[in-house]
């Protein structure tokens, strides 16, 4: 789930989600069923139109997950999810209030490789949770945060907790509740998040929450330090009386990848995932370690994989799809598609599955990208009809994608990481707006 706080204007992984969760709610397949047999549904086909298109039936769970984890590891599950969509990585996230037992666990966040930092919905935590979670406070006001998606806003409170993931705990974490605070609060120079619809509740997002742990070690480093910067404020008041204005925060109080404030394993995360069929899986289990070279079991091999150098949020340096226009890529759990500009699919976006792809047949397509060390990858891939898909009883595909909020860059979604197993290292400079990055990778 794509920040536009990057060099790209990149996906967000609900670009596309409610149409395809309306799909498989509430067209006979998919949902919360498990029903995998196939059957016959008018849906969308080669081009863009509507025809018969038969609809497969799902593979049953597939995972990778090792019969032990270790304490650095935690389980990653792709399945009905909070709310049976398609192509959402989760893990469970305990927060508590700072050295206290004052604790929830909370399932159902997704895995972003793609923002930085814990973002969760209010309507996730149980009322003790919602009052005991100190809000965080500078020059005396209460902050609160408007983050940008691709498509939308989160709008709500900074507050401080300790984040266990698995074995691993990071202590007095800048965290984002989102939906606290009334959108009428929203003031400013920069007042986005005063108008339009926000992302802000489990339902908008299929999900309880956003887990950030792309390599940024902040959401916006020290652009965010001027008054003006149209990303945090300072709020008086509560309830509907809150009222909420421009406020400039250094790093050390801006909401962060947890991941990176663990005391150890800090250096990265690694993610093993299952290979799905063509037709889909009804769930897919992985895992998620952390740290890269700090413990046996994080070595990244020095032969087999090929390595891309990347800016501090995760872009390579180019990319290239013959007969289109891309010029970046980047990767991202948090995107539920491969998204990219086609010139030829375009015409065979979906009717019922809003900016998906629905070729009449599987299309494939060798995207080539190339790190800011000089190394290019090519990574041959398949799109297939996108309806057919979420209609037949799954929730993991390796070939579903779209066009559209992309503009010249390579979404690697979700799909991408299905049978691979991942690095993402982080970029030891911990402001992307100061210097270059030395050893941001993703390699798989």
């Amino acid at each position: 789930m794509l920040s536009i706080n990057g060099k790209l204007a990149r996906m967000l992984a609900a670009f596309g989600l409610a149409a395809a969760v309306a799909l498989v709610a509430g067209c006979g397949g998919g949902g919360g069923s498990g029903n995998s047999s196939a059957s016959t549904s008018t849906g969308s086909g080669g081009t863009g139109g509507t025809s018969n298109t038969t609809v497969l039936a799902a593979g049953g769970p597939v995972s990778s997950l090792p019969a032990t984890l270790a304490s650095n590891q935690v389980a990653v599950t792709v399945a009905a999810g909070y709310k049976n969509a398609p192509n959402i990585p989760t893990v469970s996230v305990t927060v508590c209030v700072h050295s206290t037992n004052i604790c929830q666990t909370i399932d159902n966040v997704q895995v972003d490789t793609g923002s930085s930092g814990l973002r969760l919905t209010l309507d996730a935590l149980n009322s003790q949770m919602q009052s005991a979670l100190p809000v965080e406070t500078v020059s005396g006001e209460s902050v609160a945060e408007c983050f940008g998606f691709a498509d939308g806003n989160a709008w709500g409170s900074v507050r401080t907790a300790d984040v266990t993931i698995g074995s691993e705990t990071a202590s007095s974490v800048p965290i984002h509740i989102t939906g606290d605070l009334p959108q009428t609060a929203a003031s400013g120079t920069n007042n986005k998040c005063a108008i339009g619809s926000l992302n802000d509740t489990s339902s908008s997002i299929a999900a309880h929450g956003i887990l950030g742990i792309g390599p940024a070690k902040y959401d916006c480093g020290s652009g965010c330090a001027p008054t003006s910067n149209g990303v945090y404020y300072g709020c008086t008041g509560s309830g509907s009386s809150a009222s909420c204005t421009d406020l400039g925060v250094v790093v050390a109080s801006q909401v962060t990848n947890p991941v990176r404030m663990f005391p150890t394993d800090n250096t990265g995360v690694i993610l093993n995932m299952p290979a799905v069929t063509s037709s889909g899986s009804t769930s897919a289990t992985g895992f998620l370690t952390f740290g890269i070279g700090t413990e046996s079991n994080n070595a990244a091999p020095t032969s087999g994989i090929q390595k891309l150098t990347t800016d501090h949020y995760g872009n390579v340096q180019s990319a290239s799809l013959s007969g289109t226009n891309v010029s970046g890529a980047f990767f991202d759990t948090g995107s539920n598609g491969l998204f990219f500009p086609d010139s030829t699919l375009v015409s065979t976006l979906c009717t019922r599955a809003i900016g998906f792809y629905c070729p009449a047949s599987t299309v494939s397509r060798t995207p080539s990208v190339t790190g800011f060390n000089g190394i290019s990858v090519s990574a041959g891939l398949s799109i297939a009809n996108a309806v057919s898909l979420f209609e037949d009883g799954g929730f993991a595909y390796g070939n579903v994608g779209g066009g559209g909020l992309t503009g010249t860059s390579f979404d690697f979604g979700m799909p991408f990481f299905y049978g691979r197993t991942v690095y993402v290292n982080y970029d030891p400079i911990i402001d992307g707006n100061q210097g270059v990055a030395t050893s941001a990778y993703v390699a798989f």
